[in-house]
């Protein structure tokens, strides 16, 4: 019994959380080819639109309520800055930053197999990316998802924003809701990285 060193058994909770999860990269690719359709489906929707709807022209859905309308945005989601005029090369700058980091976050989670954080983090690039194509093409980005209430117009949006929004709701609740679960994606993501900065 001598010799055998008694701490050999006893591993930091915060180490043992990276260790118990083994890297699956088949999970990187199946998630970046999820992003891929999302970006693939809002390209293929803003150029159905552009193609059978004329510039601020209006096709009703749901009369009244829900309505096709093709509208330039030089803003944000949900027309955010879309009157300023340094508005879309500030917001494609930030979209490439954020885009890049997203969707590097995305794999991470995947390569961990954490599939909840990995879901909010590819709807969050798909997104990103959907409406950065049109900036980079077009200098505006295609809205056409228009709601009103009576005499209230919902701010138009496109399926890159609703990819956006969902995924930073889900990623809020798994922050406020999930807090261990997201404190265990941080653990793997900073202690991991240090390990291999040590190394």
């Amino acid at each position: 019994m001598e010799g055998v060193p008694r701490s050999s058994g006893f591993v930091n909770m915060s180490d043992n959380v990276v260790k118990t999860r083994l890297p699956r990269p088949a999970a990187c690719i199946i998630f970046s080819v999820i992003a891929v359709v999302l970006i693939v489906a809002d390209q293929l929707l803003k150029r159905a639109v552009v193609a059978n709807v004329g510039v601020y022209e209006q096709v009703d859905v749901i009369k009244g309520f829900f309505s096709i309308y093709h509208c330039r945005n030089t803003g944000s989601a949900f027309s955010l800055f879309a009157d300023k005029p340094w508005g879309i090369y500030m917001l494609t700058g930030i979209s490439v930053v954020l885009g890049l980091v997203i969707f590097f976050l995305m794999l991470y989670a995947a390569l961990y197999d954490m599939k909840l954080i990995s879901v909010a983090f590819c709807l969050l690039s798909s997104g990103a990316i959907g409406n950065l194509i049109d900036r980079f093409a077009l200098k505006y980005v295609v809205d056409y998802l228009r709601f009103d209430f009576g005499s209230y117009t919902f701010p138009i949006f496109n399926f890159a924003d609703i990819c956006a929004v969902i995924g930073t709701a889900l990623l809020i609740f798994i922050i406020l809701i999930k807090s261990k679960y997201f404190e265990e994606f941080w653990n793997i993501l900073v202690k991991k990285r240090k390990t291999e900065n040590a190394d």
